[in-house]
């Protein structure tokens, strides 16, 4: 009797073993189930030349997507990173194996437009919705215009046409003159620039603009990103006598190293470099050489943008630039309301419904992104799609000169906090 009972308390324990192992299971499977996983790509230059930009591309993103404890609804979130090492093919294979490989259901953010201008091709192929890439080139507005139904998946320039922007480099050099403030010894001037789709775009707004307002050019050159050696092109520029250069490089360190060898060969000429400030360690790079350099970025003037810049330091230990970490930080912001509408308005987020929720409501201007750190409004609407709406209310970026370490705002006069300064080399 007594194994008879010792032998059924055994048996119990077993079934009440197994029932216990059963039901953990279940529920870890359960859990597993309810567990929603939405794998994001985000496309930044994280390796060569420019990636103290994608740094902080990265790094501007984390930030606003840690502010939601990386989840949107059900989902959590999970950034697949795409390095595109500044190389177009070697973003775009990145790009393919993040979407095929890796699963991400959509996208956010780019820096350059030749990498935009090649992944593209590869959001319109699998129709994955890609929000918000920084590439700013004519080409990527020219896809769009060919065939819009192909090529509404790359949703939204963070950055429009620079010829939409530029106007503040000539109200700036024309102030000065009719003011009485700057008499240049001639109107000549020389463009330089990255030797890719942005700089050639730029290059060619830019010397449309100032030949309008009476200027000559005389020279135009072009380097490969990555470039640090500036001494012959810098030279050919001062043989020419001009008064003027103007341009715009993608990466920091040529941007800094171009400063600093037109200081030493004394070029006596005003320069407009359009992307020295993009990060925020550009006095750390140039120093004092960037004294009287002018751009055309927005700062953090306000609260809430100055709020953003003491937590991104905290977290990060690195200065945030506005056009890199902040613009980079509103964008992804702007990103997780499409998320989030698009969870509201479907139950559920997909390619297919984050790309109904682009066409509805992002295109047609009536979901729109107002709480920005850099700019008043984020904007975009079927008349001026994949470019955003361009204007003091909106997105505008002034021009700035580079004085001892800071920035002046000297143009519009809305935002100036200082005057331009004309060094004595030019006059």
């Amino acid at each position: 009797m007594l194994c008879r009972t010792k032998s059924f308390s055994v048996g119990f324990a077993v079934i009440a073993l197994c029932a216990l192992i059963f039901t953990v299971f279940n529920t870890g499977a359960a859990a597993a189930a309810d567990a929603k996983t939405l794998k994001l790509a985000l496309i930044a230059p994280l390796t060569g030349a420019a990636a103290r930009s994608g740094e902080e591309i990265r790094n501007g993103a984390d930030l606003a997507f840690s502010e939601i404890g990386y989840k949107v609804g059900d989902y959590k979130i999970e950034f697949v990173y795409v390095d595109s090492e500044s190389d177009a093919e070697k973003a775009a294979r990145a790009y393919e194996r993040a979407i095929t490989q890796d699963g991400v259901v959509t996208g956010l953010l780019n820096w350059h437009s030749w990498v935009s201008v090649s992944c593209m091709e590869l959001s319109a192929k699998y129709k994955v919705p890609h929000f918000f890439g920084f590439g700013a080139g004519q080409e990527i507005n020219d896809k769009y215009r060919r065939d819009p139904e192909k090529y509404k998946y790359w949703v939204g320039k963070g950055w429009p046409l620079p010829s939409k922007l530029i106007t503040g480099y000539v109200e700036t050099i024309r102030d000065a003159i009719n003011s009485g403030k700057w008499t240049p010894r001639n109107k000549n001037f020389a463009v330089y620039g990255v030797d890719q789709d942005w700089g050639r775009m730029f290059g060619a707004s830019i010397k449309e603009a100032f030949e309008a307002a009476g200027w000559t050019c005389v020279a135009e050159d072009w380097v490969p990103v990555g470039e640090t050696e500036f001494y012959p092109l810098l030279n050919k520029i001062k043989s020419r006598n001009v008064s003027l250069i103007v341009g715009t490089i993608s990466d920091p360190p040529s941007a800094a190293a171009i400063i600093k060898q037109s200081k030493e060969i004394n070029l006596p000429a005003m320069m407009i470099l359009d992307g020295l400030g993009w990060v925020g360690e550009w006095y750390d790079l140039a120093g004092d050489s960037a004294n009287y350099v002018i751009d055309q970025i927005p700062g953090f003037s306000t609260a809430t943008s100055k709020k953003f810049v003491e937590d991104f330091k905290a977290k990060y230990n690195i200065d945030p630039g506005p056009s890199t970490a902040g613009m980079s930080y509103d964008l992804a912001k702007f990103f997780i309301e499409v998320l989030k509408t698009t969870l509201a308005d479907y139950g559920e987020i997909t390619s297919e419904t984050v790309m109904k929720t682009a066409e509805e409501k992002v295109i047609t201007g009536k979901l729109t992104y107002k709480d920005g750190v850099v700019h008043k409004e984020y904007k975009y609407t079927p008349d001026n799609f994949p470019d955003l709406e361009v204007g003091e209310n909106y997105y505008i970026f002034p021009c700035v000169q580079y004085m001892d370490g800071n920035m002046v705002s000297v143009w519009p006069s809305s935002q100036k906090n200082g005057e331009l300064e004309i060094p004595d080399y030019v006059k």
